[in-house]
């Protein structure tokens, strides 16, 4: 393979815990390359997390090379050929070069070879194919430099073959499109993915999940999801969601999140209200607080508004948190923003200051305190307390534990 120029030095290829696998793994003089995303990333002047590399020695020789020089080595997934080692307490994925003996449309069966234009060539798209040698020296057999320097995602070699060799990928297509791409999708890809899209209906739930939320991610997800709806790509794996106008004007509002933003940012898609949220998140085998943080997303109390101020505010914020209240509020806003209803910004940004200077407010009174008056267990001293609560609350939460008792007293002698 042909050098195609050179990578400036990077941080992340001189750092000593990437030496020392640099150094076990070519002790024997075994080629070992960079590979993949940091590659890509380095080239794009982005952001490099994770660091992958390549070999042709085999897994067996990978662990006993780490092992050797004292690194940990951990058999991530041997039969693909990937070792995880474990350098300075940070995780690098070494993989044998491969080439594809069967594929089944979820995971390929692989033969581990020396030849690294063969393991490019199974690849999905052009940019994630360079390599470079610790060195920088550039290895490039696609062209993914000029895509990626023309935010084109483009597959290695026939799109629909790439696809049906794992059907990931299509959703790939449009998450690398969403975060690398300009313009509109590479038009042999969106064909193939437009025409195998019924194929997503036999991926894992979490599988779609990963891609979805990493799509999610992008700064402007948009324009891609607006191609997937056309497409009918959504309506084959999610018919839950709606059209992204929404989404358009939740990011439009250019508010900092209150907590995860990629479940706001889905929450902002889906139609149907919370049975449409449960089987959405069925569908991508959502974690407990992901499915009750978005079926939450999705039930706005009748008296919690984005023009709330004042008590009505505080209200919501002692019963719903001030997180949730948050999420609500910009949901609301952007609700509005996209049916073309008039907003008054100013109170809606008091409203979103208020929730995040918020600090929960503990009612004054527990159980306890109704018995030590000689009230017996019983339901009534529940329905008491939530009484005396609601007065509370009413009051702005300005009673003390003291007013608190004494209303607590006239209501039982009152025998509410």
């Amino acid at each position: 393979m042909t050098p195609a120029g050179k990578l400036a030095p990077q941080e992340w290829m001189t750092a000593p815990a990437t030496r020392a696998v640099l150094e076990a793994l070519g002790a024997d003089g075994a080629e070992v390359r960079f590979v993949g995303g940091c590659v890509r990333d380095a080239l794009a002047d982005r952001p490099v997390n994770d660091v992958d590399l390549a070999t042709a020695d085999p897994p067996e020789t990978v662990i006993a090379l780490l092992r050797r020089a004292g690194l940990k080595a951990v058999p991530t997934g041997l039969d693909h050929g990937t070792i995880t080692a474990v350098s300075h307490h940070r995780p690098f994925e070494v993989t044998t070069l491969r080439r594809d003996v069967e594929t089944h449309g979820r995971h390929a069966t692989v033969a581990f070879t020396d030849d690294w234009k063969a393991d490019a060539a199974r690849r999905d798209f052009t940019f994630n194919a360079l390599s470079c040698r610790p060195d920088g020296t550039l290895f490039d057999p696609f062209g993914g430099q000029s895509d990626l320097e023309a935010g084109r995602v483009r597959f290695v070699g026939d799109a629909r073959a790439r696809i049906e060799e794992d059907y990931l990928r299509l959703l790939r297509f449009f998450r690398f499109q969403a975060h690398y791409g300009r313009g509109d999708p590479n038009p042999e890809g969106l064909a193939a993915a437009t025409d195998l899209a019924p194929e997503l209906a036999f991926l894992s739930g979490e599988r779609i999940r990963n891609e979805l939320f990493r799509l999610l991610e992008a700064e402007a997800p948009v324009p891609v999801l607006e191609v997937m709806r056309r497409q009918h790509i959504l309506d084959a794996v999610l018919p839950q969601l709606r059209d992204s106008a929404v989404l358009a004007a939740l990011l439009a509002l250019r508010v900092e999140p209150s907590g995860p933003e990629v479940l706001l940012r889905l929450g902002a898609l889906v139609e149907g209200g919370p049975a449409a949220a449960t089987a959405l998140a069925e569908r991508l085998h959502l974690s407990r607080a992901e499915r009750e943080r978005l079926a939450g997303l999705l039930d706005l109390p009748q008296d919690l508004e984005i023009d709330c101020e004042g008590r009505a505010l505080r209200r919501a914020f002692y019963r719903l948190g001030a997180e949730r209240a948050a999420d609500l509020l910009r949901l609301d806003w952007a609700r509005r923003r996209a049916a073309g209803s008039a907003v008054d910004d100013p109170v809606a940004r008091r409203a979103l200051a208020a929730a995040a200077a918020w600090r929960p407010v503990p009612f004054p009174l527990k159980g306890r305190d109704a018995l030590k008056l000689g009230m017996a267990p019983s339901e009534s001293v529940g329905r008491l307390l939530a009484e005396v609560e609601a007065w509370w609350i009413a009051q702005d939460f300005r009673p003390s534990r003291a007013e608190c008792l004494e209303r607590l007293k006239e209501l039982a002698a009152a025998g509410r």
